[in-house]
């Protein structure tokens, strides 16, 4: 990623529980056991059941791609008909957002959320990004968090402007993943190989950030955690978006597959999932991974 958009971020960003328990017939180590600070580990895997704050929530509904709003009050998912809800954290008040209109895959939604900036004039925002794959070809959508059976609409993807500068890719675009205060988010491009940026506050703009995929930005806005390939094994890495520094592997003792990263809400910790469950690790690389229970599926946080 340039300096330019390094500093935009750093601009903006200085602007600004699992329990001991079993759960689905699987044991949730003590060590999953989180402060109100760190949140609570929840694990949706396409069933109807969702794990949430160490015991089984019936969502009504098939889940997919289950991720929280920055309050923590809502619940955003992909159901089993491939349409877009939203529902309480105990199942209830679902509402579909929007309908999938068939021959359409949905995935990875992620709530973009902002508060209006009188001072500079910028509107806030309460949405859903999310990836549609249409005939092969995935694009970025959005759709208000609040409509219901809303239309999406194809999410813009500017780069920085100045001459000399690649515009960025519009298709093959997947994984987007929202945080901060401003309405930033990330996401990933099966053609380019590369995780990206887009900012969206004082105008919109993006660009490359690192090689990677599954990238999560950190609940202040100013890290981002990615997924790389090294030495035949998938490594969770993690790089500043504030500082020129050097991506860090947190992994980098793997002997499975470190994939789909999340961070708790104090940014302290990252729950990862492998092929034997989930393990959290500490985001600042000072420490090893933890296996915290051996239910498979999406992590996530609720605030």
């Amino acid at each position: 990623m340039s300096t330019r958009i390094r500093h935009t971020v750093a601009a903006v960003a200085v602007a600004a529980a699992v329990t001991g328990t079993t759960l689905l017939g699987v044991s949730v180590s003590a060590n999953a056991a989180t402060s109100g600070a760190h949140g609570a580990l929840t694990i949706s895997n396409g069933t109807k059941y969702v794990l949430v704050n160490g015991r089984r929530v019936n969502f009504g509904v098939p889940v997919r791609d289950l991720a929280w709003a920055p309050n923590g009050n809502k619940a955003a998912f992909v159901d089993g008909s491939g349409n877009l809800d939203v529902a309480n954290p105990d199942g209830s008040g679902r509402v579909v957002v929007a309908r999938n209109p068939g021959n359409q895959n949905w995935s990875h939604p992620t709530w973009q959320v902002r508060a209006t900036d009188t001072r500079n004039g910028i509107p806030g925002v309460d949405n859903l990004i999310f990836a549609a794959r249409v005939k092969g070809v995935s694009r970025l959508e959005y759709v208000s968090a609040k409509a219901v059976h809303g239309t999406p609409k194809t999410l813009s993807l500017i780069g920085e402007p100045g001459p000399g500068e690649a515009p960025l890719p519009q298709t093959g675009n997947v994984w987007p993943n929202g945080g901060g205060k401003y309405g930033t988010s990330v996401y990933a491009n099966v053609h380019t190989g590369d995780v990206y940026i887009r900012d969206d506050y004082i105008r919109q703009q993006g660009g490359a950030l690192t090689k990677g995929y599954e990238p999560a930005l950190s609940p202040s806005g100013d890290e981002v955690v990615f997924v790389r390939s090294v030495a035949g094994h998938d490594h969770v890495f993690v790089e500043s978006l504030t500082h020129n520094s050097a991506a860090k592997d947190l992994t980098p003792h793997a002997t499975t597959d470190y994939t789909e990263p999340a961070w708790s809400p104090n940014g302290a910790t990252l729950a990862v999932r492998t092929p034997n469950g989930i393990v959290t690790i500490p985001a600042s690389g000072k420490g090893r991974p933890s296996k915290v229970t051996s239910a498979v599926g999406l992590p996530a946080y609720r605030p």
